[in-house]
């Protein structure tokens, strides 16, 4: 079983506006099989003595080098958290203070020593996290599933939900065609669906409110359209699962929505793709990074994608954005890519962990602007 804890966007910005003499960023693959952490384990000592070297090069305060070490040391002789893992783990840690993230999607070994963190990979997992919901209605029954990467389906008890569209509008039928007020036949059928499908929408409000993952919706018509019309959660994904939702177990509906989600992600991907080729004719995209690091210092940069596993070290000035590269990353410098998104998530852009395949021409980065450079 995988356990994950992906940062907040809140907790994404926080991490991203903090500065500190020493800080050091972790990332390396996992495995959730607690028998075989060993070699993690190996990996993470092997990750943090090369940030200790890094830091002792660099002539850092030996008592916050030593203060910092045994974070790590810590969580390296931490049985307990090395019970439960995902496909990858983030150490982020300070003297003072250690923060760790274990996430879905498979990371490259990399550490980075800097005044600040490196929170590029952690995209990936905010990009994509790969979880959602499934909400299954059918005239007889409906239900929330929640999906997670690699967990097994878990049916959401939301309070409030109706049990069936009869149940829902006091009716032992809705298929029934003698008058009943003002309604009767095939009108009579469409107007309880539609009662049915507003008491769904309205019981799923404080189970979904707050949240951005999306909501796939598996249903037949007329529902699926009904439900439509009437829902009010904003990422209720486009795609419908069709079918007998009803007569699919949790695990079935989860296994098609992982497909759906997959295929949700690609086509963002292949959205912000257009977009760039329509922006890039305007003057108002790039993939070369002293452009992305000027825009990005002025808060020009709208969107951006980045390559989560390609580091190029080098720092970024504060006041113009001028680019300097380093010939190898030591605790003097940073990722320049890493800054210009952190730069970006501050401004209010967004910005999306990628592999290099899915960025235009091949590059670390590229990036809409909010008007021509």
């Amino acid at each position: 079983m995988l356990y994950v804890d992906i940062p907040t966007a809140a907790e994404l910005k926080s991490l991203a506006s903090h500065r500190d003499d020493l800080c050091v960023s972790i990332y390396l693959p996992t495995t959730p099989l607690t028998q075989e952490t060993d070699r993690d384990r190996l990996e993470l000592k092997n990750l943090g003595k090369e940030a200790i070297r890094q830091l002792t090069e660099a002539g850092a305060d030996k008592r916050r080098v030593a203060a910092l070490s045994e974070h790590i040391d810590d969580l390296i002789d931490d049985d307990e958290f090395w019970r439960f893992q995902a496909h990858s783990l983030a150490v982020l840690t300070t003297p003072d203070h250690v923060h760790t993230f274990r996430v879905p999607s498979t990371l490259s070994s990399v550490v980075v020593v800097s005044d600040r963190f490196h929170l590029k990979p952690l995209l990936r997992a905010t990009t994509f996290p790969n979880n959602g919901y499934v909400l299954a209605v059918a005239a007889g029954a409906v239900r929330l599933v929640e999906v997670a990467a690699d967990l097994p389906a878990t049916a959401v008890k939301v309070e409030g939900m109706p049990k069936d569209a009869p149940s829902a509008v006091g009716q032992s039928t809705i298929n029934d065609r003698s008058p009943s007020g003002r309604i009767q036949g095939s009108e009579g059928h469409n107007v309880r669906l539609r009662q049915y499908a507003r008491k769904i929408d309205a019981a799923l409000r404080e189970t979904l409110a707050g949240l951005q993952v999306p909501l796939i919706l598996a249903a037949a018509e007329p529902i699926a359209s009904v439900y439509r019309s009437v829902n009010t959660y904003p990422h209720l994904a486009e795609t419908t699962m069709g079918g007998a939702p009803d007569k699919l177990t949790d695990a079935e509906l989860a296994a098609r929505a992982r497909t759906a989600l997959d295929d949700l992600y690609r086509a963002q991907v292949a959205a912000w793709a257009a977009l760039f080729t329509t922006r890039e004719n305007q003057g108002r995209a790039t993939t070369d990074l002293a452009g992305a690091a000027r825009a990005a210092t002025m808060g020009a940069v709208d969107s951006m994608l980045v390559d989560v596993d390609a580091v190029v070290p080098g720092t970024v000035d504060d006041v113009d954005g001028s680019v300097t590269l380093a010939p190898e990353s030591d605790a003097s410098n940073y990722g320049i890519v890493d800054e210009i998104a952190r730069r970006v998530l501050l401004m209010g852009g967004r910005v999306l962990g990628v592999r290099q395949d899915d960025i235009p021409g091949g590059k670390p980065l590229a990036a809409i602007l909010r008007y021509p450079a």
